[in-house]
């Protein structure tokens, strides 16, 4: 595993390059397609405590698909349903299920983010397109990546809407109040036995991302199934997304029971982050969102002399931390609180995670092995292990 010491660095020395063809700004918005948008929605402001933001569909003109756009904070979440059954969403519904197809990033320069990342061999999804209305315009356009999951670039410095062309404010009187996500923190994706350095590549050559972590079947493994992960990150730091891929097991890992349930490569989990992540877990638990079990006795007795290895010292009450079931981890520049939901569709796929960082930069390592003897409990209860 690299250095994370060099991680600050490392993302500073390619900085410079990055920028000079593709300067991303931050994550804009994830879209979701779904079969049930309307009560999607719901479930994310009820359980979640995302706010009604805006809407498109037949009340604004659209007869092709209705979306609810959901805001917490910094981070956007796109429902999209269709509303024929000869639209193409409807293909990616029946296969995989409701999922992550756009992770969309906000651009200065839609075009030349286009022009560029095609030029290094990306597959365009959607040329350069100006929307507009009477509050302006934007600018999109977008590349596939792994799967059918797309990346969607969004210049938006010339409009003063609420969202996009095409879509109007989404008035309701039913807001629950926020659980405390600010934004995201990274999203990881998995694909296909020994693809992930393919994948990592095309993050290096045609985005200008720089792989600063990496971990492999010995770091990342149980008594039955192990994965390997890379980390990628832009240069700026603000878009993170690690890659994962199978590796060889007794038995079939998480990675191998989302693709065999997916049917294919996608976005496995959406970390979001809080200031307060005892806040916000007990405010998701008891609004019903259901998360991993806890991990035994012995791992939180094991927390202080992790946290003294690196000399750093718990600010929170364990003994609370250890009643919501919430990980901790520490390397040199902090420590961070992090908890994984199980999953939020009926297929094994997509989950959530809650991460709190105090200082740390890391993706929880210490905690892989707790995390997924964690998943491979439910894995057993599903018959998928």
């Amino acid at each position: 595993m690299k250095d994370i010491k060099n991680v600050d660095y490392g993302l500073k020395k390619i900085f410079k390059d990055a920028k000079d063809f593709l300067p991303l700004l931050g994550t804009d918005y994830i879209e979701f397609y779904v079969g049930n948008a309307k009560q999607a929605a719901y479930y994310y402001k009820t359980a979640f405590g995302f706010q009604s933001y805006a809407y498109k569909g037949l009340e604004t003109g659209n007869r092709e698909l209705t979306s609810y756009v959901l805001k917490q904070d910094k981070i956007r979440i796109v429902l999209t349903t269709p509303l024929n059954s000869k639209s193409n969403i409807n293909q990616h519904i029946v296969k995989h299920g409701d999922g992550v197809k756009v992770i969309a990033l906000w651009v200065d320069d839609a075009t030349t983010s286009w022009e560029e990342t095609t030029k290094r061999g990306a597959k365009s999804y959607m040329k350069p397109t100006i929307e507009k209305d009477e509050f302006g315009q934007v600018v999109r356009s977008g590349i596939y990546t792994y799967g059918d999951t797309v990346h969607v670039f969004v210049e938006r410095k010339n409009y003063k809407g609420v969202f996009l062309p095409g879509f109007k404010k989404w008035k309701s009187d039913y807001n629950p109040d926020s659980v405390g996500l600010k934004y995201i923190d990274h999203m990881v994706g998995n694909v296909g036995w020994n693809e992930m350095n393919k994948w990592v590549k095309f993050y290096e050559d045609v985005m200008g991302f720089v792989n600063f972590l990496s971990f492999d079947d010995k770091q990342i493994t149980t008594d039955y199934s192990a994965l390997m992960s890379k980390v990628m990150s832009n240069g700026n730091g603000r878009i993170k997304f690690p890659i994962n891929e199978p590796a060889e097991g007794k038995k079939k890992s998480q990675i191998e029971e989302y693709l065999d349930f997916y049917e294919g490569p996608g976005a496995q989990h959406i970390a979001v982050a809080t200031n307060d992540i005892v806040s916000t877990v007990s405010t998701l638990r008891s609004r019903g969102v259901e998360f991993l079990s806890i991990p035994p006795d012995e791992y939180y007795n094991a927390v202080p002399l992790r946290l003294e290895q690196h000399n750093h010292k718990l600010n929170e009450d364990i003994n609370i931390l250890k009643k919501l079931g919430i990980l901790i981890d520490a390397d040199e520049e902090g420590y961070l609180l992090q908890i994984f939901t199980k999953p939020v569709e009926d297929r094994p796929t997509l989950f959530f995670e809650i991460i709190q960082r105090m200082g740390a930069k890391g993706f929880g390592a210490g905690n892989f092995k707790a995390l997924f003897e964690a998943i491979e409990r439910e894995q057993a209860k599903r018959g998928t292990l």
